[in-house]
């Protein structure tokens, strides 16, 4: 259970962690070369309680300091918490539990609730009331190219799935995001206990904000990258509903990738009958007889303004395409 961030907030979270109301676990608390007093305090806390194992590394970054934390653990169940997050104390009894009563499951999430409260963003509310929104397999693998759709210092995963898909990986880009992705494309299903078990953090210095790792443009490549090896795969024509700045930037990385691009579609009268990195931009009207002509093909919807995506979802159900087998949200 790899922790990290600033001193003044590790108490609380590790106090959350050792309440918890589980018989049997251990903490991994992984110190990635701090300055601030951190590996102190973690060795204060396994001075007092031999379930905490301090690991201290050199600082090398986010992603070897959470593989190095996945191979120090020793149970078949890993859980994911930063130093600055408070744990429900029921948390990992209730997804233990979970993942017990749905072994085909590799992961389990839960709800999440930012905090403190007056520092709460409209965007990070906005993405946590989204978030929460998905908790069944079913849910998350339909929105999975949207964003990342797990917390991931709410998760409980199990250890035989992480190391099947190659653990944590560094590509450029959110590695959390990317072992969703890996997992998606392997099989590995993921739900939430639908409960508020953890307190998630808002702060102007958090990672999200900070790191360019999780620039849209970083996204939208891992997008791009897990969509041409997996459901755009041995595709022969993928079209992206929304020729704006969506699927525009995203289609560049999708031609990078080798993605069969033939065509856009779009409700603007200005842009339809115009072109995209010269391929023609449809009317909504003009997407059935595209369909047909064509052997494998796929749609994307890639339109960023909010409420667009149900709209594209009736249009295309209209149509009798089925989203995860022949149409995928983007955005």
């Amino acid at each position: 259970m790899p922790c990290y961030n600033a001193a003044a907030t590790l108490p609380m979270a590790m106090q959350s962690i050792l309440q918890q109301r589980l018989a049997d676990f251990e903490v991994v608390a992984v110190d990635d070369g701090s300055q601030d007093g951190t590996l102190a305090l973690l060795r204060a806390f396994a001075a007092r309680d031999r379930r905490v194992r301090p690991l201290a590394l050199p600082h090398q970054g986010l992603v070897p300091a959470l593989q190095a934390g996945l191979q120090a653990c020793r149970a078949p169940l890993i859980a994911r918490m930063d130093a600055d997050d408070w744990s429900h104390p029921a948390r990992l009894q209730a997804q233990v539990e979970y993942l017990r009563n749905h072994p085909e499951l590799a992961v389990v999430g839960c709800l999440v609730r930012g905090f403190p409260q007056g520092q709460v963003r409209e965007g990070f509310r906005i993405y946590i009331e989204w978030i929460n929104s998905l908790i069944t397999p079913q849910d998350i693998a339909r929105q999975i190219f949207v964003e990342s759709p797990l917390v991931h210092p709410s998760v409980l995963m199990r250890r035989q799935w992480l190391e099947r898909v190659g653990g944590y990986q560094e590509h450029g880009w959110a590695e959390d995001y990317d072992l969703w992705l890996r997992l998606h494309l392997a099989g590995g299903a993921m739900a939430k206990v639908p409960r508020v078990l953890l307190k998630w953090r808002e702060h102007p210095t958090r990672l999200t904000r900070s790191d360019p790792r999780y620039s849209l443009e970083n996204f939208l490549r891992a997008k791009a990258h897990y969509l041409a090896r997996g459901p755009l795969q041995d595709r022969d024509a993928v079209l992206i509903w929304g020729a704006g700045m969506m699927g525009r930037r995203l289609s560049k990385h999708l031609l990078r990738e080798g993605v069969p691009l033939r065509a856009f579609v779009d409700v603007d009268p200005a842009k339809i009958g115009r072109t995209r990195r010269g391929l023609p931009i449809l009317a909504p009207q003009e997407l059935p007889a595209w369909w047909a002509s064509k052997e494998r093909p796929a749609v994307l919807a890639a339109v960023g303004a909010r409420g667009a995506r149900a709209l594209i979802r009736q249009e295309l159900q209209s149509m009798g395409l089925v989203e995860g087998r022949d149409w995928w949200a983007a955005a």
